[in-house]
């Protein structure tokens, strides 16, 4: 484990800020419908596993880390299934919430506070990393995927989701996705929106990659959501409308694995 930069820090502490905020806003009516599901989906559109091919396969079993669980909703949709997640989060706010549904539902794992930058567990700790609009958005990339190298057995496998490259791309600094680019791709990183304490780390298809071998992982698939045509905008992700995401994907999976 490693101490946190100043650098570090303060977003850990400006992204707290903003969760707890949206924790108090829409969290707990949202995460309580999240809890309810039977079935484990993807991103604000809620993509359903099965849909897509079930790229996490048969988690029975498996120890899994969720890193930025929020209000582990997902570390519950797969204690459903079998596996044995830890939920991870730096925002007490959600983890609160996330205590309070697992009394209300009966479904129990641990849930610790802490940063993804600095992971407060052994080496080859976990079977899986996973992260679903978690420490793959809200965490520097350069900390948090040598953090999961490091806690993943051998041949332990890493699956996050991100906003897509066009996304961001297209979004503008206020308001509703566009159709036309609106930023360089060139320079992403860190970003922050007008108004926003938090910063979100995004950046290209090819620093994923390379990021990822660097660190030991082997990219096994990149899977490009597309929105069902059931499915409504989010209400607070907004500003990608349902029609925009059936043309484009809005968010993708990534899933690596460690080499030998």
């Amino acid at each position: 484990m490693s101490e946190l930069s100043d650098q570090t820090q303060r977003s850990v502490a400006g992204n707290v800020e903003q969760w707890t905020k949206v924790n108090t806003e829409y969290g707990d009516a949202s995460a309580a419908r999240s809890w309810a599901n039977d079935e484990i989906n993807w991103g604000q559109f809620g993509v359903t596993e099965a849909s897509i091919g079930s790229p996490l396969g048969d988690v029975a079993g498996l120890d899994i880390l969720e890193v930025g669980c929020g209000t582990a909703y997902f570390s519950a949709w797969l204690a459903r299934e079998g596996a044995r997640p830890v939920g991870l989060d730096p925002t007490p706010a959600q983890l609160s919430t996330a205590r309070r549904l697992q009394v209300e539902t009966g479904i129990e794992f641990p849930l610790v506070e802490g940063a993804a930058e600095t992971l407060p567990f052994e080496d080859g700790s976990f079977d899986m990393v996973l992260s679903e609009y978690g420490a793959s958005l809200w965490a520097d990339p350069d900390q948090w995927v040598p953090q999961a190298a490091r806690v993943l057995r051998p041949h332990g496998r890493l699956v996050f989701l991100v906003p897509s490259t066009l996304v961001y791309l297209c979004a503008p600094d206020e308001g509703e996705i566009s159709t036309r680019l609106q930023r360089s791709q060139f320079g992403m990183h860190h970003i922050q929106w007008p108004g926003d304490p938090g910063t979100e780390y995004q950046i290209s298809h090819g620093d994923w990659i390379r990021l990822l071998r660097a660190n030991g992982f082997e990219v096994e698939d990149l899977i490009e959501l597309q929105v069902p045509e059931d499915a409504d905008t989010h209400q607070y992700y907004g500003f990608i409308s349902a029609e925009w995401g059936r043309r484009w994907p809005p968010e993708e999976i990534w899933l690596a694995r460690l080499r030998d």
